[in-house]
């Protein structure tokens, strides 16, 4: 690790820093460091995963789709910010959507969860994803809104245009009355069998198949997946038993503070269900030492290795991921911003904190901290970070005729922007 970036002078930096602001700059700022220092120089692919404490570790060769649409967001809040000029942000975002449009592989417009970051191949035996290209697009339409009128504009409406959703929602016909989209595809056993067919991160998905001008799903669609509740503590919400994350990755492209569809508050549902997960590991302090003062049940790396933590006793271990919990920022920003600061203090502090912000996670009980951060969980708390200081993700993605189309269509009202 560089001198000038040593563990405590990172500390440092956060003592330093008095205002929610500030502290709120700071921690944004290391996570767009991220994307900044990840991209490899001739893809502009984003690395799945990286060292956060010292960058001679690094030895990744494996690139997310999902990284790179946080990516493509990532570059406009840096614009914004003034961490990075507008003429740096829009090179940045050309060589990724040059690269998708001439060389990386993709089937009807889809492509793999894993690649190799050098090259765009396959690695991993990994599936073509349906949402980790949702989520891909959502970046890729976001930074076309941010750089309207620019080829950047051109190249993002030219990928989503070819996106074939009725291909994933038929499995490629063998189930033409189908009403709930596969997850996925790979060459050696055709399309999974698992579906989008439960409430998760998946209405982005959802909503830009819907709203697609080339292979549009039917609107029903959106009424096909199952919205099961769950309560605990006195909080109830739809999926209120899963992880952490798929309450907030839709909500990180699109405000649905405004709207419902007539099933559900999705906005209040994820309120409740960030409370929800906040006083299963108060509830739970005697039986793991690290739920006394941290929390944050979502999908991150473990002692054990990469798990889905939920707030279900036997699918806790007593690991936290606390970028999961302050992207919760949208939902409850006093609650999160005086859980940030009192984590500030704490003693482990030096051995959490590194060159891009919160470790993805850790175990007090085990004694054990992840040494690496995970691109789609820098990229999910800095943009849930940057819509609540300034909703610019928000502000952009809503006024994108796409969406607006998939939304009504799902039968969304007008939110009167």
């Amino acid at each position: 690790m560089a001198a000038k970036d040593s563990p405590g002078r990172q500390v440092a930096e956060l003592s330093d820093a008095t205002s929610d602001e500030n502290i709120l700059n700071i921690l944004a700022h290391r996570c767009f460091q991220y994307f900044r220092a990840q991209p490899n120089p001739n893809t502009g692919l984003i690395l799945d995963r990286s060292s956060n404490f010292d960058q001679r570790a690094d030895g990744y060769s494996v690139a997310s789709i999902a990284a790179v649409g946080f990516a493509l967001a990532a570059f406009p809040v840096g614009v914004k910010r003034g961490w990075i000029s507008w003429e740096e942000g829009y090179a940045r975002t050309m060589r990724i959507l040059t690269f998708f449009r001439e060389r990386m592989y993709e089937n009807r417009g889809f492509y793999y969860h894993f690649v190799d970051v050098r090259t765009g191949e396959r690695v991993w035996k990994s599936e073509v994803s349906s949402v980790d290209t949702a989520l891909f697009l959502a970046g890729a339409l976001f930074a076309g809104a941010f750089y309207a009128g620019t080829e950047v504009a051109e190249l993002a409406e030219e990928l989503y245009h070819r996106v074939d959703f009725q291909w994933m929602l038929t499995d490629g016909g063998a189930r033409p009355h189908s009403r709930t989209l596969n997850m996925g595809w790979t060459p050696e056993h055709g399309f999974l069998g698992s579906r989008w067919a439960h409430y998760s991160e998946l209405m982005i998905l959802y909503l830009l198949a819907i709203g697609s001008p080339t292979h549009p799903i039917p609107a029903e669609t959106w009424r096909s997946w199952e919205r099961p509740e769950r309560s605990y503590g006195g909080h109830t919400a739809i999926g209120g038993d899963l992880p952490l994350f798929v309450h907030q990755y839709s909500h990180l492209w699109v405000d649905f503070k405004k709207v419902q569809d007539g099933h559900a508050d999705y906005y209040g549902n994820s309120v409740q269900a960030t409370l929800l997960n906040r006083r299963f590991a108060r509830d739970h302090q005697g039986r793991f030492m690290t739920f006394r003062e941290f929390w944050g049940l979502s999908a991150s790396d473990g002692p054990s290795g990469y798990r889905a933590y939920a707030p279900v006793l036997g699918r806790t271990d007593g690991t936290v991921c606390p970028s999961a919990a302050l992207a919760s920022i949208i939902f409850t920003p006093g609650l999160i911003i005086a859980d940030l600061r009192s984590w500030l203090k704490h003693k482990q502090l030096h051995r959490i904190w590194g060159r891009y912000g919160f470790a993805d996670a850790f175990n007090l009980d085990a004694n054990w901290i992840g040494t690496d951060v995970v691109g789609i969980t820098q990229g999910a708390l800095l943009l849930a970070i940057e819509n609540h200081r300034s909703g610019l993700v928000w502000e952009y993605m809503m006024g994108i005729p796409h969406i607006q189309r998939g939304m009504l269509a799902a039968g969304f009202g007008d939110p009167d922007r």
